[in-house]
């Protein structure tokens, strides 16, 4: 909205500052931190009151887990609210990208309402059955992809190489809606402690906002040897967002966590991230980037797959970071040490970015 003003105005005087994405990003990171600092509290009571018992707790979870009890759920509503409005303030709002992502962060984080407010209402940890989420996340993920490919090449880049590239065609709408998916579902896999899953997604969207950045820009695309999308730079604001909103949530999601971010927050989150990394052709850098959600995700796949097969289980609990507390680390333990990958994991992704 800002930006509209600002440009009908000639981007005159002081409002000339809007006109820099880098001036946006970091506005928008404080306005979505301020709104999520300031909602936090009553938005939390809110949900505690309406809640009752609050999110269910898995019986065969750890025991350590019991304790919480009765913390709300849907936390991720706070997110959502304060990423909306503050891109809605500070980005542009005719750029195509900005609104296929808020189409994916938007779509899944309804879903990911209806899935915990059917746990909640039934006080059970099933929500919605799974093939009725997943047509569901495909559908959003599906229109989102049409809007964003339909500003961007067909090539899948290849990391570490200036000039690979691997034509997909058509198949790109499918497999960019698969990256939107299977990212909303990583997240929401890892999102299993107190502090676990912001973090990561706090990290990876830094990391994002300056990939984003880059990508926008012919100068800095050209010198780096990656590809160049025009208007992809705007995503470091939505990016931006997406830090402030997701430390606002910290402050109340630290442990002990007096709220949880749910499936709302956590699909949202995702979907968006995918969202982002396929605007900006850095599909494989995600799995870089989010390798922790990655290596959740797939823990769940291959516990579930031996299980079935041998009766047997690899892990101790899948995802992961159960199997971690369930060998004896303390739970800030794991959340700690998961946060350090995150951080290595960031920089070799950005890494991708010069060894070319």
């Amino acid at each position: 909205m800002l930006y509209l003003i600002a440009e009908w105005m000639g981007f005159e005087g002081v409002s000339n500052l809007i006109r820099y994405q880098t001036f946006r990003a970091g506005a928008t990171l404080m306005t979505a931190l301020l709104i999520g600092l300031v909602i936090g509290p009553k938005f939390i009571n809110m949900l505690r009151v309406r809640q009752g018992k609050g999110q269910p707790i898995r019986a065969d979870g750890p025991q350590s887990h019991l304790s919480k009890v009765g913390t709300p759920t849907m936390g991720g509503l706070m997110i959502l609210v304060s990423v909306i409005l503050s891109m809605l303030i500070w980005m542009d709002l005719t750029n195509p990208f900005v609104w296929a992502c808020m189409a994916v962060t938007g779509g899944f984080g309804v879903i990911g309402f209806l899935d915990d407010y059917d746990k909640v209402t039934k006080n059970s940890h099933k929500g919605v059955s799974g093939k009725v989420r997943l047509l569901m996340e495909f559908a959003v993920a599906g229109v989102a992809s049409w809007i964003i490919v339909g500003q961007i090449s067909t090539d899948l880049y290849v990391p570490f190489f200036s000039d690979r590239v691997i034509p997909l065609g058509m198949f790109y709408y499918v497999f960019a809606a698969i990256v939107m998916v299977g990212a909303g579902n990583a997240v929401n896999l890892t999102d299993g402690l107190d502090g676990l899953a912001i973090m990561p997604v706090i990290i990876a969207s830094g990391t994002f906002a300056i990939i984003a950045y880059l990508v926008g820009r012919v100068d800095y695309s050209e010198y780096l040897g990656i590809p160049y999308v025009e208007g992809a730079g705007e995503l470091a604001i939505f990016c931006a967002a997406i830090m402030g909103a997701g430390l606002a949530f910290l402050w109340f999601n630290a442990p002990p966590a007096a709220v949880f971010m749910g499936d709302t927050g956590s699909l949202a989150l995702g979907g968006a991230l995918g969202a982002i990394a396929v605007a900006s052709h850095h599909e494989i850098v995600l799995a870089i980037v989010g390798g922790l959600f990655v290596v959740e995700a797939v823990s769940v796949i291959l516990q579930v797959f031996w299980f079935k097969r041998t009766g047997k289980r690899i892990f101790r609990m899948a995802p992961i970071h159960h199997h971690f507390e369930q060998l004896g680390w303390k739970e800030s333990t794991v959340v700690i040490r998961f946060w350090i990958v995150s951080i290595v994991l960031a920089l070799m992704g950005l890494a991708t970015l010069k060894l070319r």
